[in-house]
Formats: structure tokens, C-alpha cells, sequence
């Protein structure tokens, strides 16, 4: 669907804002439109991190991405992370909310465990409705709609006879449509999986697979597009792209976000950089370079 025949959204341009820039950033105030942070860095009530974040917030709207909520383990959400979750929600009413199609969580001989990382879920039926659910209790907990991120994944689990796999984009396009929350879609994340299957021998063409995804997804459940680095790694381990949010932007993702931008229509858009961070002008260029070519692209549209 071409972008003039989108409902009208501010086309919001804003970068990942982490420590290395606390400073710089009040200082030099960029031209930007938002700034995310990690939720879980600021659930202490009170400090020099959370005043800080209330000073970025007297210059910028603040959106809340969180790492941890693990919105698809079955052993449900964490009541406490919900409740730290809720507090910080309250005391900065962010722009968006927004957390992992992933899990972390799960039981482990008699007791739940936390894995620490952003698991893949099984795009099964039951898993969408663990999915589902979890989604559901935040969002009436937080009273408000929250956005989930599609996950760079380097592991998968194998189809279960006898039961339905989801393609992706089906999964997370019937995990709108049943919860009303929108979808945080990560071109990077998409990249970096279709290299993987690439290496696996599972896609031939990477470009055209990423181009086939967004063109899965109906525009009106997209709220807020990420872009990011990811580098190559190869050693007597093996070959794997891993999306370590720890460079520029690449070519190729650039390309897909105007392809995004295309069909998606203006839609918030993100630069992270978590790894390896760099200084705030590199960042803010990044962020520029998104604004122009996202422009560019709606531009076209309107001729």
C-alpha cells in the first residue's frame, strides 16, 4: 500500500539514548524528534540515572523500550518487572512502550528461571496464544498499547508434528489483530536473519526475502521502525551475522528501509547503536540520514 493512502503519522526521527551521551546530548540538544532508552536502566525510584532521564525529558518526548518483560514465556510475566514497568510509565508518560516477541523466562526443575537474553519463540498456535495473553495483561496493567519488536534469532526450533507453524509475519500480524498492540518492526533484525538463512542454505536472495516480509505486514500495524549495525563474525566457532547494534547502518538495510518507509508510509523511526558506541555527532548523523531519505521517499509518493 503506497504511503499517501496512509492515515496522516508524524514521520519522528529519534537515536538510542545510553550513557556515553547523557552529557553530550543535554549539552548540544540535536535536532531530534524522541529518545529511547531501556526501560529496565531506570526502575530505580529516584537517582542520578533516573534525573537524568527526567532532564532528557524536559527537551525530548521519551519512549520506553524494554529487554525484559519476556512477553512470550509461558510461565507468564514477571508481577514485579510489570509493576517497576507501570511506575516509570506513570512518572514519564513516554510516547511509546515497547518490548520483545521473545522469551526469557521460563521453569527450570521446580523453579522459574531467567535466561538473560532474548529467546525465539516457536511460531506455533500455542505460543501465539501465550503471546497473546502476556501482551494482554501489560497492556491493561500499563492502560495503554504497547509495541513488539520481531527478533534477530540464531536459533530455531523444530516444527512439531501435527501441529501449525505460523510464518512470522502471519504470527505477528494475528498478535496485533487480537491485542490491538502495534508491531516495532526492526529492518536490521530482518536483515541479519535472512544472512543467517542465507549461510544456511535456506534463502537464496536475502534482499528480496527482507522485501517479501515488510510486504507481509499491513501498514496500519506498523508504530515504529529500528535500524541498527550488525557485523560479521568468523572463527573456528563458525559463520554467523550477529546484530550487535555496533556500527553504521549498512547499505543493504538502508535500502530496505526505504522500501519500508514505501509501504509502511512516515512512521517513527529509531537509530541504536549499543555496542562499540561512537560519538554523539556519529549517532545524530545516522539519524539524519534516516529524516532525509525517509523524506525523500514520501516526497516520491506525493508527486
Amino acid at each position: 500500500m503506497p504511503a499517501t493512502t496512509q492515515p496522516a503519522r508524524p514521520m519522528e526521527i529519534g537515536v538510542g539514548w545510553r550513557h556515553p551521551h547523557y552529557v553530550a546530548l543535554l549539552e548540544q540538544q540535536p535536532p531530534l524528534d524522541f529518545l529511547e532508552v531501556h526501560s529496565e536502566n531506570f526502575f530505580a525510584n529516584g537517582g542520578a540515572a533516573l534525573a537524568v532521564l527526567e532532564a532528557g525529558r524536559s527537551h525530548y518526548p521519551i519512549s520506553l523500550h524494554g529487554v525484559g518483560l519476556s512477553l512470550g514465556s509461558a510461565v507468564g510475566v514477571d508481577a514485579w518487572h510489570l509493576d517497576q514497568l507501570a511506575h516509570l510509565v506513570e512518572r514519564l508518560h513516554p510516547v511509546r512502550v515497547s518490548d520483545h516477541a521473545c522469551f526469557a523466562r521460563g521453569s527450570f526443575q521446580g523453579a522459574t528461571v531467567h535466561a538473560a537474553d532474548l529467546l525465539p519463540l516457536p511460531f506455533s498456535s500455542e505460543a501465539l496464544d501465550v503471546l497473546c495473553a502476556n501482551v494482554a495483561q501489560v497492556q491493561d496493567r500499563l492502560k495503554r498499547p504497547i509495541l513488539v519488536e520481531n527478533l534477530s534469532a540464531y536459533i530455531h526450533w523444530k516444527p512439531v508434528e501435527d501441529t501449525t507453524t505460523w510464518l512470522e509475519t502471519d504470527f505477528l500480524s494475528e498478535l496485533s489483530r487480537r491485542t490491538g498492540c502495534e508491531l516495532l518492526v526492526d529492518v536490521n533484525n530482518i536483515y541479519v536473519n535472512a544472512l543467517n538463512a542465507q549461510k544456511l542454505g535456506l534463502v537464496d536472495q536475502p534482499i528480496a526475502a527482507c522485501k517479501s516480509w515488510l510486504e507481509s505486514i499491513a501498514p496500519v500495524a506498523v508504530g515504529e521502525i529500528h535500524l541498527a549495525g550488525h557485523s560479521h563474525v568468523s572463527d573456528t566457532f563458525g559463520d554467523i551475522v550477529v546484530d550487535d547494534h555496533g556500527s553504521l547502518v549498512c547499505e543493504a538495510v538502508w535500502d530496505l528501509y526505504s522500501h519500508a518507509i514505501a509501504h509502511f508510509g512516515p512512521v517513527p523511526t529509531l537509530v541504536e547503536w549499543d555496542t562499540d558506541i561512537p560519538c554523539l555527532d556519529t549517532l545524530v548523523g545516522e539519524a539524519t540520514r534516516a529524516r532525509a531519505l525517509a523524506q525523500e521517499v514520501i516526497r516520491g509518493y506525493k508527486l
